[in-house]
């Protein structure tokens, strides 16, 4: 079973990016979530750099209670660094996640933070 939710995670992640890439003035804030953790990178696809990054395991990172909570925690706190870094629009990757759940609210936490998309 989990073969084929990765393999179709995949597949639905293939879809989303052949619409989606993240530019020099609109950046692609990318999510991963795995049992333990999220993480969000704010990548800028032309340079192929990583801009800015959060994760709920980094050493930086102090929020606790449930992983809802954490993944808005995440959320703002990779806002308030790419508005350090002087980034404020992106394109949201759901990374072929259905939004919801962890998903949902770390975008929501980011939208907090001052990021627009």
């Amino acid at each position: 079973m989990a073969a084929n939710k990765t393999s179709r995670r995949e597949r639905i992640k293939k879809g989303i990016r052949k619409n989606l890439a993240g530019s020099v003035e609109r950046p692609r804030l990318s999510v991963f979530r795995s049992n333990k953790g999220i993480y969000a990178q704010i990548i800028d696809d032309t340079n192929g750099k990583t801009l800015v990054s959060a994760s709920s395991i980094s050493k930086d990172f102090a929020a606790s209670g449930t992983k809802i909570e954490q993944s808005k925690a995440v959320g703002k706190l990779v806002a308030e660094k790419a508005v350090a870094a002087g980034i404020s629009k992106v394109v949201f990757d759901r990374n072929g996640y259905l939004y919801h759940g962890r998903v949902k609210s770390l975008a929501e936490g980011a939208r907090e933070g001052g990021l627009d998309f």
